[in-house]
C-alpha cells in the first residue's frame, strides 16, 4: 500500500528536510516515527528538499506499508505525539502504487513574508525591513520571471541538477495585515519546481529593486546573464514558506 502524508513543520528546528549524517531533519525524524509504529524500517519521499530553516505548510511525501493502515485519526495521533512539536502530520492520503510525491507534483508555490514593524511575535517566521520598499517596482520587475527559462542566476552554484530552467507561473507581491495589526508584504511564486537557493535569492534581488539599488532593467539582464555573481544576496530562510504543492489526484 502505498500512501501520502500531507504535513507541515517550522524548519527553525531542522537542518533541512532531506536526511544528512549528524543533523536532525523533518525527514529523518518522521522516518524514525513512521518506522516504529509501523514495526518496519520505512522512508519516505517528499515533494522537494527546503533548505535549513526553510518552513513548509503544506508539503506531501510518500511512503508505502505491508499492511493497510485502517484508522487514520489514530496513526495520525500517534505520529504527531513522536515527532515532535515542530511537525504536523495532517492527512493520510492512500494513493496507487506508482504515485510519486516529488514527481507527479504539477506545481509548487513559495510565499516570503516582510513587514515594516519589528516585532518580537513574527520575527521567527518573517523578515523585517526596516524602511519601505517600492512594491510597484518590484511587481514589475517580477513580471519578468514569467515564463519557461533558465534561472542559473538564482540558483545555487556546484547542485547536482541537469537543467536550470524552470516554468514560473506567477511571480507577484502581496500587500497584507496580519494578526498582530502589523502591516507587511509577502512575495508569491509558483512554478513547476524549484531550484536550491532560488526563491530566496529572487527575493533578495528583488529587495535591491525596491529599495532603488537596482533598476528594473538591470533585473531583467541578471535573469539573461545566468550568472550567480550578478543577483543580490540571498534572504534569510525563517520568512519562506513552501505554502502549497498540487497534484493532478489530490483535492483539498
Amino acid at each position: 500500500m502505498r500512501y501520502f502524508l500531507q504535513l507541515a513543520y517550522d524548519g527553525a528546528g531542522f537542518h533541512g528536510w532531506q536526511s544528512q549524517p549528524n543533523a536532525c531533519s523533518v525527514q529523518q525524524t518522521i522516518e524514525e516515527a513512521l518506522s516504529t509504529i509501523l514495526r518496519q524500517p520505512t522512508k519516505i519521499t517528499g515533494a522537494g528538499r527546503t533548505d535549513t530553516g526553510v518552513n513548509a505548510r503544506r508539503m506531501y511525501a510518500h511512503f508505502d506499508a505491508y499492511t493497510p493502515i485502517s484508522d487514520e485519526r489514530r496513526f495520525l495521533t500517534g505520529l504527531n505525539r513522536m515527532v515532535g512539536r515542530g511537525i504536523s502530520l495532517q492527512r493520510l492520503i492512500p494513493v496507487d502504487t506508482e504515485a510519486h510525491a516529488r514527481f507527479d507534483a504539477t506545481e509548487r508555490t513559495y510565499r516570503y513574508f516582510t513587514v515594516f514593524e519589528k516585532s518580537p511575535f513574527l520575527s521567527p517566521f518573517s523578515w523585517y525591513s526596516p524602511g519601505l520598499l517600492d512594491i510597484n517596482k518590484m511587481n514589475e520587475a517580477a513580471g519578468w520571471l514569467l515564463g519557461r527559462q533558465d534561472f542559473t542566476s538564482f540558483s545555487k552554484l556546484h547542485t547536482d541538477v541537469k537543467t536550470n530552467i524552470c516554468d514560473i507561473k506567477r511571480a507577484e507581491w502581496v500587500t497584507y495585515e496580519n494578526i498582530y495589526g502589523i502591516s507587511g508584504i509577502y512575495f508569491e511564486i509558483t512554478a513547476d519546481r524549484f531550484l536550491r537557493n532560488m526563491v530566496r535569492a529572487i527575493v533578495g534581488t528583488l529587495v535591491e529593486v525596491g529599495r532603488g539599488k537596482i533598476s528594473v532593467d538591470r533585473f531583467k539582464d541578471i535573469i539573461s546573464l545566468r550568472d550567480r555573481c550578478e543577483a543580490g544576496t540571498s534572504m534569510p530562510p525563517q520568512a519562506l514558506f513552501l505554502w502549497d504543492v498540487k497534484y493532478p489526484y489530490l483535492s483539498e
